[in-house]
């Protein structure tokens, strides 16, 4: 009998550490997340820019240089969008919700299109700012298999850098 009791007793000074160990999911974006710092992203989870959308999501942002801003744009996969929105797309898989002011030349259309259909079922938004070029989803690939993002993202962030929509004049921190 005394040693179920020492059982017992050590069983519940064990239990807590076993609910803190992070589960398999969770090692994996743990890895997921190590990967993409070192590809250069950085990553958070925040609220997306979905309308109605309040749980947090993995945001992966690829950072232009302060002095070469971004433009403005966002794309949302048609499953997560209204069908009044503007079809980026041949095969109608991608919506804007913003458009950015300034048409895209065709070459960072071309890297833009490449970048959307490498991307995974569970991504639902790729947003652009005078910040950063940002992808919105469920962090569902795997470590290894995120260098297959991360260069076509990293491409075209590079091609976008430079082209703000709004003047130099009217950006923050901008000398007058």
């Amino acid at each position: 009998m005394l040693w179920l009791l020492i059982l017992g007793v050590v069983g519940m000074v064990f239990a807590p550490a076993m609910w803190l160990r992070p589960t398999a999911r969770e090692r994996r974006q743990g890895s997921l997340r190590q990967v993409a710092i070192e590809a250069g992203a950085s990553v958070k989870l925040e609220t997306p820019p979905l309308h109605g959308e309040t749980d947090k999501m993995a945001a992966y942002r690829w950072v232009y240089p302060s002095q070469r801003p971004g433009p403005r744009f966002v794309l949302v996969r048609t499953e997560r969008a209204s069908e009044a929105l503007k079809s980026f797309d041949y095969d109608n898989s991608w919506r804007w919700r913003i458009q950015p002011l300034e048409p895209l030349p065709s070459v960072i259309n071309a890297r833009l299109s490449r970048l959307l259909t490498q991307l995974p079922e569970d991504a639902c938004v790729v947003e652009s700012s005078d910040k950063a070029l940002t992808l919105w989803w469920e962090e569902s690939l795997e470590a290894d298999a995120f260098g297959s993002l991360a260069a076509p993202a990293t491409a075209l962030r590079d091609a976008l850098q430079g082209r703000p929509d709004r003047p130099a004049a009217n950006l923050p921190n901008s000398p007058p």
